[in-house]
């Protein structure tokens, strides 16, 4: 038997449905950070981000027991898909309710990010540059923002960002476009250098 933790993400899927409860284990030590960031990314509120992403976890035990899952794709993906779903019902739900509210404070401070090394006055530069970069994305339509996110945040590939939202590469691509393209026109408006040191 193979030791679970050289195992992929999708033996570790296929080995769970065969039984072994210890490779989901893996599994969900392996997925929860990127999973419930992007919850938090999209309703911003964490206690309901941790309710869904809960929900996401049951769904997925369900489908892989029911045998719905295949092996022939990144299962970090089909789960993002699933969270995704969960919130999009969620949201479908709050419409039929009347109780949608735009949020204004739907910004990415609850996320870190890498910084090069060097001075104080680079590591200033260089968050005043990621600030910058985060309200600028504030500003862009919901569908550009969340692959920016994804791929930026996530580091997803365009393959896992077109699953995971149910659209094509070439339309993943097309958003990142956009969003690039919008991204430089807001800071040539603004005069904002988007360049870490």
């Amino acid at each position: 038997m193979n030791n679970l933790e050289t195992m992929s993400d999708e033996e570790l899927a296929l080995s769970y449905i065969d039984g072994n409860n210890s490779a989901f284990d893996i599994l969900l030590q392996r997925n929860e950070s990127k999973v419930f960031s992007y919850i938090l990314f999209v309703v911003h509120d964490k206690e309901k981000a941790n309710d869904i992403f809960q929900e996401t976890f049951v769904k997925v035990i369900v489908k892989l027991r029911q045998g719905k899952y295949t092996s022939n794709g990144k299962f970090s993906a089909w789960v993002l898909r699933i969270a995704r779903n969960i919130m999009l019902d969620g949201f479908r739900e709050q419409k039929r309710d009347n109780v949608v509210e735009a949020r204004q404070d739907n910004d990415l401070s609850n996320f870190g990010c890498e910084m090069l090394d060097g001075n104080i006055e680079n590591k200033f530069i260089n968050d005043q540059v990621l600030l910058d970069v985060k309200k600028m994305m504030n500003l862009l339509p919901e569908t550009q923002r969340e692959v920016v996110f994804m791929r930026f945040y996530q580091d997803m590939s365009f393959k896992e960002i077109a699953e995971v939202t149910n659209v094509s590469i070439n339309t993943a691509l097309g958003r990142m476009r956009y969003a690039i393209l919008n991204l430089r026109r807001m800071a040539k408006t603004y005069d904002i250098a988007l360049q870490l040191d």
